[in-house]
């Protein structure tokens, strides 16, 4: 495909509406807009191949023939945070680009996961009926509090991360699993299925809809928990059982669910039961107190609706512009972080420098503190170690550099490909996340990717 092609020959059909933005920055572009609302798919279908672009949100599933049907597709823009309903692995056999936005509503979803959590801790959404129904009941909507709890997150992409962002005023602990490597952060320590599952409080699940986290959340996984626990959903329905879920509210395994998705779903998600029948496991949640539902708004908030649709208009536009912050990629390394070395006695070295160099000295050396050349907060460190530290290890030299780098995980995935040494696993604090490298001359190097609260 031509990077920079013109794009008044290039034809976008919309099916679904979004925020104005998007259909408004793509005209502004030079994209040819359509928009088909209420055709059916074998409708869409019988006319897209007389189109470049497709942008939907759910109305229907992008299948093989719709794919086959689509000979001049180019891309498909789903304003969403997943692409479960495309046909993903044919699409880009075919060169498709697939474009989806889960940074776009992630700051909404960590929100409400955050709000659920509250109100089911505090019997909010309970107090609130009987108070309208003229109950003044005390005692029987004595709350508990998060501070104290740990929370484990299955999931920890955009929405994941950004719920554990917004546990940062509690006193929890923080876990997560994922089946990536090396995500935790200093928001969230990355733990073994095994092991949140024996230390959660709460569970939040921030995954995606596939084969495995399909009826995930069943009899046995409720029951590998070693305490009861509150579960919070906002990801996807399927992902949990609900039958299994209303024998573990009865039973007391879960202590309360707050759901925003629910197995029921459609994919249009404009209504649940089109026979009128209820399951019996739905109506045993609907008659429960310690049960929140929500109608899958968990991303839909005002912000979000803008935020996506802008995400989703600058993806598509920089695959024919080019994306300008991409091109411009950044260094690896961004500065020096530190100067570590070995010292015969730290503690009087320290004070020498205080003394006589006026070094502003604590238990770990110096921070010098700066601006960046864009007027961001910074600090090198400067910091003696004891002569037989074995934080150098396995090296055995008398100094270790430490350089600041933008994004630890893509590096270090980069510097394995190329057969650099990595030394023991990454480890996040409140300051920043580690790793450890070795070059050829055996120094040992740490690389720090500091976070927005080393500098507060």
């Amino acid at each position: 495909m031509n990077p920079k092609p013109d794009t008044q020959n290039i034809k976008v059909l919309h099916i679904d509406s979004n925020n104005p933005i998007l259909w408004n920055q793509l005209e502004e572009a030079g994209f040819e807009n359509h928009a088909d609302y209420k055709s059916s798919k074998e409708e869409i279908e019988a006319k897209i191949a007389g189109y470049n672009g497709i942008v939907i949100r759910s109305r229907f599933d992008i299948d093989k023939p719709f794919l086959d049907a689509a000979t001049n597709l180019q891309f498909i823009a789903r304003v969403g945070a997943g692409l479960e309903s495309i046909d993903c692995e044919y699409a880009e056999s075919k060169g498709i680009h697939l474009i989806a936005a889960p940074e776009g509503n992630r700051n909404a979803v960590g929100e409400q996961a955050l709000g659920m959590v509250l109100s089911l801790f505090n019997n909010l959404n309970r107090a609130d009926r009987q108070i309208r129904d003229g109950h003044w009941i005390r005692e029987g909507n004595r709350g508990h509090e998060l501070d104290g709890k740990t929370v484990g997150i299955i999931g920890y992409g955009n929405m994941g991360k950004s719920f554990a962002k917004k546990l940062r005023g509690f006193d929890v602990e923080v876990l997560c699993y994922d089946i990536q490597p090396m995500v935790g952060d200093a928001n969230a320590k990355q733990v073994s299925l095994e092991e949140l599952q024996q230390k959660a409080d709460v569970l939040s699940l921030h995954t995606p809809w596939t084969p495995e986290t399909n009826k995930m959340v069943n009899a046995d996984f409720i029951n590998a928990f070693a305490k009861p626990f509150w579960l919070v959903n906002t990801a996807r329905g399927k992902s949990v059982v609900t039958q299994d879920i209303a024998d573990a509210l009865k039973s007391g395994k879960v202590l309360g669910a707050a759901l925003d998705v629910l197995e029921y779903e459609k994919l249009s998600f404009e209504h649940l039961f089109t026979d009128g029948g209820i399951p019996e496991a739905f109506q045993y949640l609907l008659d429960s107190d310690n049960v929140l539902l929500s109608p899958h708004i968990a991303g839909w908030t005002f912000e979000s609706h803008e935020r996506l649709a802008q995400v989703i208009v600058d993806k598509i536009k920089a695959v024919y512009f080019g994306n300008a912050e991409s091109e411009k990629q950044l260094p690896d390394v961004t500065g020096v972080g530190g100067f570590f070395f070995k010292s015969d006695n730290p503690a009087e070295l320290k004070d020498w420098y205080k003394k006589h160099l006026g070094l502003n000295t604590d238990d770990y050396g110096c921070t010098f503190w700066w601006k960046d050349k864009t007027g961001n907060d910074a600090s090198t460190q400067w910091s003696p170690f004891a002569a037989d530290t074995t934080y150098f290890a396995p090296s055995e030299k008398q100094f270790m550099q430490n350089f600041r780098v933008h994004d630890l995980d893509g590096l270090l995935a980069k510097l394995k490909e190329e057969g650099v040494t990595i030394v023991d696993e990454p480890q996040a604090y409140d300051y920043g996340k580690f790793g450890w490298i070795i070059d050829p001359e055996g120094n040992k190097i740490e690389l720090w990717e500091p976070n927005d609260r080393a500098f507060l």
